[in-house]
């Protein structure tokens, strides 16, 4: 059973930068493509940006793309957001989520999400 848990959200102010965290485990996830997406309140969620596990090729949404990095630490099975020169419009609970394949297709697994406000 795959399991995501997120970690990182808080409090920033417009400007600043967080950390997001997804540990992965029970399976190896060598084939899978790790992704984040985010919920922001009153709107529909969407994809922020993805990696493939073996590769590490990356994809962004247009509205993160300068500002947010998608990694992954092989060795801890975790796959991190940095989000840098946050705004308002960031703020939305964070999603990880993932799929065993590196094609295109919708994701099967879900984290319970970690919320970020961005608020002076």
């Amino acid at each position: 059973q795959v399991q995501l848990a997120e970690s990182g959200g808080g409090l920033v102010q417009p400007g600043g930068s967080l950390r997001l965290s997804c540990a992965a485990s029970g399976r190896t996830f060598s084939t899978y493509t790790m992704a984040w997406f985010r919920r922001a309140p009153g709107k529909e969620r969407e994809f922020v940006a993805l990696i493939t596990w073996r590769i590490g090729s990356t994809s962004y949404a247009d509205s993160v793309k300068g500002r947010f990095t998608i990694s992954r630490d092989n060795a801890k099975n975790t796959v991190y957001l940095q989000m840098n020169s946050l705004k308002p419009e960031d703020t939305a609970v964070y999603y990880c989520a993932a799929r065993p394949t590196v094609l295109p297709g919708s994701f099967e697994y879900w984290g319970q999400g970690t919320q970020v406000t961005v608020s002076s």
